[in-house]
């Protein structure tokens, strides 16, 4: 049995979500701060708590001079903001919308390329360095080799349907990738046909904020907020097999973590 819902519902949705948004902005302001950038602030606050979708539009300029008595520069100014830190995009005859995030599990051990993949978009790189190279001692005592080891040391933009996401730097022993020619975009896909998968792995989260260079590779404002992934791989038998340093757009990525109560000795 096929079920038609009419473009009416469509709308009926749109309009509850805006005014549930209108309801939660403007309660709390005061005259300490700028009015567009408090208005920047409910909107931000919003999108971060996932109180609306990616995809859904936001109310009209219109609509929300009418709720906040502000002017339409200055909600223009605010929404501005928004669309320079990547949580908005306008699109032209339709209205503003909520920016695409990309959901990262914290227990799935993957690569960017398998994980964009999965999400159905196109995953690509820019490479900055790709080379071999003598171990530094800091790059020895990370991966647990002698000082005259090489290694592999690789630097590239990670894009997702040609925009920037975040910016990895990996080395890894030569010995487990000695033709850097076969590895054009997957790094997990090029040491698995070399038998050198990683097993198992362990990384950290941080948040910060993008610095002068980040900002430009990623096509994001200076001092924006960004997401420090330090990973660890590890081949079966514990073998150090990769150390990655990323930072990822914090507009863009989400990471979250499955969680199960062991015990109930709280």
């Amino acid at each position: 049995m096929l079920i038609h819902i009419s473009k009416p519902y469509f709308k009926i949705k749109e309009m509850a979500i805006k005014d549930v948004l209108l309801n939660q902005i403007g309660s709390d302001w005061n005259s300490s701060s700028p009015l567009y950038q408090q208005l920047a602030n409910d909107l931000r606050k919003l999108i971060l708590d996932g109180k609306i979708s990616s995809g859904e539009s936001i109310p009209s300029e219109r609509i929300l001079c009418e709720k906040t008595d502000a002017s339409r520069v200055t909600v223009r100014k605010a929404i501005d903001q928004l669309i320079m830190e990547g949580l908005l995009f306008r699109r032209q005859g339709s209205g503003t919308f909520i920016s695409e995030r990309i959901e990262h599990k914290g227990e799935d051990l993957s690569g960017f390329t398998a994980e964009m993949r999965n999400l159905g978009v196109d995953p690509s790189s820019i490479w900055l360095i790709k080379m071999h190279a003598e171990a530094t001692t800091e790059e020895a005592d990370t991966l647990k080799l002698s000082t005259s080891a090489q290694v592999c040391r690789l630097s590239r933009v990670r894009l997702s349907n040609e925009m920037p996401m975040g910016i990895e730097n990996t080395i890894i022993p030569a010995q487990f990738l000695p033709d850097l020619d076969s590895l054009t975009d997957s790094l997990y896909h090029a040491l698995q046909a070399n038998n050198r998968a990683p097993c198992h792995g362990e990384q950290k989260v941080t948040a910060s904020i993008a610095s002068p260079t980040e900002a430009g590779l990623l096509s994001i404002k200076e001092g924006g907020p960004v997401l420090r992934i330090e990973r660890y791989t590890f081949l079966e038998d514990n073998t150090p097999l990769e150390y990655t340093r990323s930072v990822y757009r914090g507009d863009k990525y989400v990471f979250t973590s499955k969680l199960q109560l062991f015990n109930q000795g709280w």
